[in-house]
């Protein structure tokens, strides 16, 4: 049905016409807000949100915007709601049992964030993008980046995102905001500054591209050195700077010797798991299985890994319920 038809169907309450409408959209606006508020959890409630008030907008909807332009006004301004109107999370406390963490380097700022499988970022590769963005679309959905976007005022955190991220126009932002050209180009300004303060380029270090033969050789060492529980080789494939965090616990360690500690620890009184791969943010990502005397394994957590050239640059640790999202069981039978 031509679009103009289902327009019209849809003014007129047509919930399959509206549906149709905005299903080609569903996806990327997840993902939209998903940077906005680093939470997959709030991201859904925010895109359900999205549409409720689109559905009932739809006969105000004068098509001076594109569909896709109107859809993403709406999702902008939920997640800008959201973000003030929302108490952030309490940071939780270590309960891991018998594993005591050594002293961190330091207690995140970002404690609510959650991985994105990737499963859900293929319906979006291929998404529009304007002309005047400036990331590649798997660098703007990494853990750091996302990480990095937490930390901005949220206002110049959609500007960003709608400017270098989707690349819309300055003015189409403008009237998504109800503001001028002139604040959201300072705001742009303001918002690549800190940006680039928390998440700069790395040059001379390059992730291998996704499924290729460098990254799964990584993958498989860092396998076999976590799944014997190998210290040394562990080590060996962490670069100098290594940083690990565990959201939504706050404990944050850098560098090899803090790295290894931690490790360390995890494997201490003969604890071993399994590891089940998958992929979130669009790097290799682990489901951990703590091995027991019954022959279960049971989830212990997901482990996101971020990769510089031949090298481990980051560990993410989040907690056994994310578990469900990437299609892994709660327990499995050790190997």
């Amino acid at each position: 049905m031509a679009t103009g038809d289902l327009m019209s169907k849809a003014r007129a309450g047509d919930g399959d016409a509206f549906r149709a409408l905005v299903q080609p959209f569903r996806a990327e606006l997840q993902v939209h807000c998903y940077r906005m508020l680093g939470s997959l959890q709030d991201a859904e409630d925010a895109l359900q949100d999205t549409l409720l008030a689109a559905w009932q907008g739809i006969g105000g909807f004068e098509q001076r915007a594109s569909m896709r332009t109107w859809l993403y006004r709406i999702a902008t301004n939920r997640c800008l709601n959201a973000r003030r109107s929302a108490s952030r999370r309490q940071a939780k406390e270590w309960n891991v049992p018998h594993v005591e963490p050594p002293e961190p380097t330091r207690l995140g700022e970002v404690i609510w964030l959650q991985p994105y499988p990737d499963t859900l970022l293929q319906a979006v590769t291929d998404a529009q993008l304007g002309p005047d963005a400036r990331y590649e679309q798997t660098e703007s959905i990494s853990l750091a980046f996302v990480t990095a976007l937490q930390v901005l005022p949220p206002r110049q955190l959609a500007v960003l995102v709608l400017r270098d991220v989707l690349g819309f126009h300055a003015d189409e932002v403008a009237t998504m905001l109800d503001s001028t050209l002139d604040s959201v180009n300072s705001a742009l300004k303001r918002a690549r500054a800190a940006l680039q303060r928390r998440w700069p380029p790395a040059a001379d270090r390059q992730p291998p591209a996704p499924g290729s033969a460098s990254e799964d050789a990584i993958v498989a060492k860092f396998v076999h050195a976590w799944e014997s529980a190998d210290i040394d080789a562990l080590v060996d494939l962490l670069t100098s700077d290594v940083f690990v965090s565990m959201p939504p616990v706050p404990f944050e360690y850098e560098g090899k010797g803090l790295a290894a500690r931690f490790c360390n620890g995890i494997f201490r009184a003969g604890r071993r798991f399994d590891l089940v791969p998958t992929r979130a943010n669009g790097q290799p990502a682990f489901g951990a299985y703590l091995r027991a005397p019954s022959g279960i394994s049971h989830g212990t957590g997901l482990y996101v890994l971020t990769l510089a050239d031949d090298h481990i640059s980051a560990m993410t640790r989040f907690d056994s319920s994310v578990l469900p999202w990437f299609g892994l069981p709660r327990s499995l039978p050790s190997r």
